[in-house]
């Protein structure tokens, strides 16, 4: 009676073992730039639906509109330490077109946070500062390694993005609208929006389509 294994035996089992623990064990490795672009795309998706829900509609102030809620995206803050970063906030009072600290969004996973990852140098706003309430992660620049944002096709005018109360998207400074709908130009996204995001030699797009504000990952 065969009481041990041969060598032939022995390898077989450990090359089985090696496949299944090609299947089974989790992958460890990361991809920032992907990562990134689902965060990005994820915030989009709670911008619109925080304008979805919070008309802001008055009829005893003809500048409501400019109140829309709206993610704006900087390359060039020093509060954000001159990395890309984005900020979620509804404009309010003056219209000034720059966040102040509460009219930025809440994080709706910490409520001692809000939604910015650094624009100016109020201390709740500013990245370096101890009393920072921002989010890391929102400094896409420190946390994943992008080094630009850029926008082109539809919302090529400045680097934000605004919803009315359908969920239409907007591109550009609400701040500078004579109208709800129109600026010289009419502001509502004609064509597909396309923010892209640069990890060193590699780009991933986040686009966002015209009329339903619908977002989406390209490679």
């Amino acid at each position: 009676m065969k009481k041990a294994f041969t060598l032939l035996e022995l390898i077989f089992v450990i090359v089985v073992i090696g496949i299944l623990a090609a299947f089974i064990i989790p992958r460890t490795e990361t991809n920032p730039l992907y990562e990134a672009a689902v965060q990005v795309q994820s915030d989009i998706r709670y911008t619109q639906h925080l304008a979805m829900l919070d008309d802001k509609y008055n009829g005893n102030d003809s500048q409501w509109y400019k109140g829309r809620w709206q993610i704006v995206f900087g390359n060039t803050n020093d509060y954000a330490n001159n990395k890309p970063a984005y900020t979620i906030f509804s404009d309010s009072s003056t219209y000034s077109g720059d966040p102040k600290e509460s009219e930025i969004a809440i994080n709706p996973k910490n409520h001692n946070q809000i939604m910015t990852g650094g624009y100016n140098n109020t201390a709740a706003l500013d990245y370096n500062n101890d009393n920072f309430k921002g989010m890391e992660e929102l400094n896409l620049g420190e946390k994943y390694g992008i080094t630009n944002v850029a926008f082109s096709g539809g919302c090529s005018i400045g680097l934000r993005i605004s919803f009315d109360y359908l969920g239409r998207p907007f591109t550009g400074d609400q701040s500078s609208m004579s109208g709800p709908y129109f600026a010289a130009t009419q502001r509502l996204i004609t064509e597909d929006c396309n923010i892209t995001l640069t990890h060193g030699a590699k780009t991933v797009v986040v686009q966002i389509a015209p009329e339903t504000g619908f977002t989406k990952i390209i490679f």
